[in-house]
């Protein structure tokens, strides 16, 4: 299983993360990685995010706002 990020503007059109991303092993290892690049993510243009595994929509969009 490989779990992955989408990256999305905040009208959900998709965008170049500024940070390169993996594909992650479990669940866990994405979620981290999300919690540890955000900042850079959102000042490189990302708004929000949506996780998929295997190409299934897990969840999202989560805003990287810390609002």
């Amino acid at each position: 299983m490989a779990w992955t990020w989408r990256f999305e503007k905040s009208d959900g059109a998709e965008t170049k993360p500024a940070v390169q991303p993996e594909e992650f092993p479990t669940q866990g290892d994405a979620e981290s990685w999300i919690g540890e690049e955000w900042r850079a993510l959102l000042e490189g243009g990302a708004e929000q995010v949506t996780l998929f595994e295997d190409g299934t929509k897990i969840y999202g969009p989560m805003s990287l706002h810390g609002e």
